[in-house]
């Protein structure tokens, strides 16, 4: 277990020392009260910081599991559901075994939020909690680690270069089947990075790291093997408005026109505020069913993945009003809606208070966001036909 002590979660015997810490840093209280309250925070600062530091230092001072953790969280991912959302459901999450072990892969929208919505569903049907990789590129402060790690996260070294870059994908590959092994659940995306384009794309690589750790043991077993043995459970998550979608779409517009869109130093924290904050409509998490690797190539099992992500994908009215703008301009991504699905005046009002404000230049790129899971989905349902 040392081998990984760098990048695993943290344990019960560590987390009084870490809430100690925690306790101490102030530069963790100021950016709760910026995270939180961020216009208290700038009419009165040192009324905002008090407040939040007396009432953080109770709940703190209460922890001493991981299993604490855990419940304090799933009390916060009530909270912004019940103040952010329409309402979260599922399909499929109970066809899977709760006496095994996952690795849940699902597609990536949300910096926080996708492994949040898992564990919280998984911890309310019994399944237990998900350990949560995430790129020390979002770890730079030591709290956010501390944070991160209390709630279950492992590190993946996304900074390392060269060789270096190589013994930390054996040793993250190594981490993950262990922790298969050892009975708890994994979560992981299926590609570095949110899907931003609202296209969902499992890389092949991600298959090749998590093989690399059996792929150069002393006994050697092949890719189909190594991935089996993860009992890999495809996730399509779903908003039916992403907080972050206009953001994203400024994004998008400077690398195609510019070719190239540089982040400052906020830009994730300011996603991460704006995903959690700021309103989403309906949420739907479609749990898929365990793949069966049957070939040797990476390629294959991510398509295999691909397929259930697309497929069990909940197409909101958001999503099929994109397309109908879309397709009305270019009938090339495919045919009119049908007159099956339908459309309520209310949905087209919702859909267009968010468009409207978004700058001309960037409205195409905002409608592709919803609009591609639909052309996804109706290409690859055409298809399988």
């Amino acid at each position: 277990m040392e081998e990984f002590d760098d990048i695993r979660p943290y344990q019960n015997a560590e987390v009084p020392e870490v809430i100690e810490r925690l306790l101490k840093n102030d530069e963790f209280f100021d950016a709760i009260v910026g995270f939180r309250f961020p216009v208290l925070k700038q009419v009165t600062p040192k009324l905002a910081n008090h407040v939040i530091k007396k009432s953080l230092k109770n709940k703190l001072s209460k922890i001493h599991t991981i299993d604490d953790v855990q419940k304090l969280i799933a009390v916060y991912v009530e909270r912004i559901l019940k103040t952010t959302t329409t309402g979260l459901t599922e399909s499929k999450l109970n066809d899977s075994s709760q006496e095994t072990s996952h690795l849940f892969m699902s597609n990536h929208r949300d910096i926080v939020l996708d492994p949040a919505l898992i564990s919280y569903l998984l911890h309310g049907s019994v399944h237990g909690t998900t350990q949560i990789a995430i790129g020390d590129n979002l770890l730079k402060k030591e709290y956010v680690s501390d944070l991160m790690r209390l709630n279950k996260s492992f590190i993946v070294k996304r900074s390392a270069q060269g060789k270096d870059m190589i013994t930390a994908s054996k040793q993250l590959s190594k981490y993950i089947h262990y922790s298969i092994a050892e009975g708890n659940n994994v979560w992981i995306a299926q590609r570095e990075g949110r899907a931003k384009d609202g296209i969902d794309k499992t890389d092949p690589t991600i298959l090749k790291m998590l093989h690399m750790s059996n792929r150069d043991a002393v006994e050697k077993i092949s890719l189909k093997d190594s991935t089996n043995k993860l009992h890999i459970i495809p996730v399509s998550i779903s908003f039916e408005y992403y907080p972050c979608a206009e953001m994203q779409a400024r994004e998008l517009y400077e690398i195609e026109t510019n070719g190239n869109f540089e982040k400052n130093e906020k830009s994730d924290i300011n996603s991460i505020s704006k995903g959690i904050n700021g309103e989403k409509g309906d949420i739907h998490l479609g749990f898929g069913n365990e793949i069966v690797a049957t070939e040797d190539d990476p390629a294959v099992i991510a398509l295999q993945i691909d397929q259930q992500i697309i497929l069990n994908y909940k197409l909101h009215s958001s999503n099929y009003i994109a397309y109908e703008k879309l397709q009305l301009k270019d009938s090339s991504i495919g045919s009119a809606l049908s007159t099956e699905i339908t459309i309520t005046k209310v949905k087209r009002q919702e859909f267009e208070a968010k468009l409207d404000p978004v700058d001309e230049e960037l409205k195409v790129y905002f409608l592709r966001i919803y609009a591609n899971p639909v052309i996804n989905q109706f290409r690859l349902k055409a298809e399988l036909s």
